[in-house]
């Protein structure tokens, strides 16, 4: 176990560097910490990019493991809860609305969203501490933070503005600097905090919701810690880069067979395939020939959307035989 955790963070590690040279023009270790332009490029470009695809990874492949093992559910995605939806909906209401005349006032509304969301999923499922309600209530909200945010694009009286949403809801690190690094990256750090609290929690809750109360799991002490961490980790993410999904539906099921079905030991390991997934996807976006890069959340939809269909033909399969 500890080798394979040795092995996914030296993988992160070279992805990492990988995310650092690689792109449109390639650029030499011969170019590092010296006077050759190309090192700014690293700098002010691609270091940031980089630290970013590793929080945002990490996060969303945590928590899709938490809400997977939460649920207990393995085809729960950090979307299903609508912080996602709900981010997505603040900022577009401000690029839409004109008021986003600076990332900082986009970042905020798409947190002033996710955080929003939050308040109303605990007031939904404060009274019943269990997995069906949380569920249900997080489908509505994103069911109705996709339909305003469609209802927004649909009166906008700016075309560019428009255009700028489209292209927002994509997800894309492109042109990210360091003041989105120190924006984004301790909220996505508080929330991953959270979510690792809850481990132990969530192997007690594999036995059944009473199995776990008689352990001594408080369930609601637990759904707050995952509605609070989820609402850090994924608004702060969607907030600085736009709606990438997939991560937390696709990497847990590629590592359980290396790292086993316990919920609390896939946690870390998450974090670890996550990051290597983004920071790996989002250099291969790089690398799409042509003028401009494909966007990373069009990059994951493509990777997770048959990994999704596989997973439900496997799913039919077994409930046949």
């Amino acid at each position: 176990m500890k080798l394979r955790l040795f092995l996914l963070a030296l993988l992160v590690v070279l992805a990492f560097g990988l995310s650092l040279v690689a792109g449109k023009a390639w650029i030499p270790m011969s170019a590092w910490f010296s006077a050759d332009p190309r090192w700014a490029i690293i700098v002010e470009l691609r270091l940031p990019r980089a630290v970013l695809g590793l929080a945002i990874g990490a996060v969303l492949g945590l928590s899709g493991a938490v809400l997977q093992g939460y649920l207990r559910n393995p085809l729960a995605d950090p979307g299903v809860v609508g912080v996602s939806s709900s981010a997505a909906l603040g900022a577009v209401a401000a690029i839409v609305s004109g008021i986003a005349i600076s990332p900082l006032i986009v970042f905020a509304c798409a947190m002033l969203g996710a955080a929003g969301s939050m308040l109303l999923l605990a007031a939904l499922t404060w009274r019943q501490a269990n997995a069906v309600t949380f569920i249900l209530a997080g489908t509505v909200l994103a069911s109705l933070a996709g339909a305003l945010t469609a209802f927004l694009i649909s009166i906008a009286p700016n075309p560019y503005a428009v255009a700028e949403v489209i292209e927002w809801l994509m997800g894309a690190l492109t042109d990210r600097s360091l003041d989105d690094v120190r924006l984004a990256v301790p909220f996505m750090a508080a929330g991953a905090v959270l979510l690792l609290l809850t481990g132990r929690s969530l192997d007690a809750l594999t036995l059944g919701e009473a199995a776990a109360r008689s352990l001594g799991v408080r369930l609601g002490w637990l759904q707050a810690l995952v509605v609070l961490g989820t609402g850090l980790t994924i608004g702060a993410s969607v907030a600085v880069t736009g709606v990438v999904g997939f991560v937390g539906l696709v990497v847990p099921h590629l590592l359980r067979p290396l790292f086993g079905h316990r919920p609390g030991a896939l946690l870390l390991p998450s974090m670890l395939g996550g990051a290597a997934l983004v920071l790996i996807a989002d250099s291969l976006c790089r690398l799409i020939p042509g003028a401009g890069e494909l966007r990373l959340g069009v990059a994951m939809a493509l990777i997770g959307g048959p990994f999704f269909l596989a997973l439900l033909f496997r799913g039919r399969r077994l409930a046949w035989s």
